[in-house]
């Protein structure tokens, strides 16, 4: 005879959690981000691209992209610096400068931008002895790229150090032993195994630097004519001036620019699995 086996879950109540979580879901994120889609679709598509290829919109573009790019490239070259060095040395203010990397998610942004704007002003602690050297960095892209840089950090931290916390030191012992240099075993054997974690946090990085404000809105200067201004920041401007239309295309632009890089990073992540479950 089949026994009847009952089934015992660590959670009970499987149906009421799901329409808890989807509800939850659906108020703070699905509902909100449909309400762009619809709005922005209620515009005629000669409407819509006339919004977004405005002069003004198309600079805005221009610098939180390419700004967010270098700062995403700079922030993985010295993520991976700042994991490896917290994951595989030993030293005082190890566990402090640790807790550090948490800062720009902790901090307020706004806070962050105004620190940052007088740090590098032309009075402040570094922006004085870089001007004396005919560097300026507040309210050019420079220091909006330094700004992107604080904020987007800890994404690559965060995801390549908990990889090279689980990577098995006998690859590296076998590479020595085979004659292969540090050099060789880092690009041959170690970097393999964090690509997908540093292509992860430089898509996170590259899709916080696009969509930021409170860091970048003072540091920036936020001039038209120095193409200084991001693309969050003329969306509020839009929305000061009661223009929901143009607000409303330029914020579905950048959720579908978002989108595609959340999805990219998914598929990092899903072929990274699949290796991960083969080996």
């Amino acid at each position: 005879m089949k026994k009847n086996t009952k089934t015992t879950r660590v959670i009970p109540g499987f149906h009421l959690t799901l329409g808890i979580t989807i509800a939850m879901l659906s108020l703070i994120v699905l509902i909100p981000l449909a309400s762009v889609m619809v709005k922005s679709l209620q515009l005629s598509p000669a409407e819509f691209w006339r919004l977004i290829t405005k002069k003004n919109v198309l600079y805005a573009f221009g610098t939180s992209i390419v700004c967010s790019f270098i700062a995403a490239v700079i922030n993985l070259v010295f993520g991976l610096i700042l994991a490896w060095t917290l994951v595989r040395y030993d030293f005082k203010g190890k566990r402090i400068l640790d807790g550090f990397i948490e800062l720009p998610f902790a901090l307020p942004t706004a806070v962050a931008g105004i620190t940052l704007s007088k740090l590098y002003s032309e009075t402040g602690w570094f922006g004085k002895p870089l001007a004396a050297l005919g560097i300026k960095v507040a309210y050019t892209h420079l220091g909006l790229i330094i700004a992107l840089v604080f904020v987007g950090i800890p994404f690559v931290v965060r995801a390549v150090q908990p990889v090279l916390e689980k990577l098995d030191g006998q690859y590296e012992e076998a590479a020595y032993i085979l004659g292969a240099t540090p050099a060789q075993t880092f690009f041959k054997v170690i970097l393999p195994e964090l690509r997908p974690a540093l292509l992860t946090g430089f898509g996170l990085a590259f899709a916080r630097g696009i969509g930021e404000y409170g860091s970048v809105i003072y540091i920036s200067g936020n001039s038209a004519k120095e193409h200084t201004q991001v693309i969050s920041y003329v969306i509020m401007q839009k929305l000061n001036y009661i223009d929901y239309a143009s607000a409303t295309a330029i914020a579905f632009v950048m959720l579908v620019i978002s989108f595609v890089i959340l999805f990219l990073i998914n598929i990092v992540q899903m072929r990274q699995s699949r290796r991960t479950n083969m080996l």
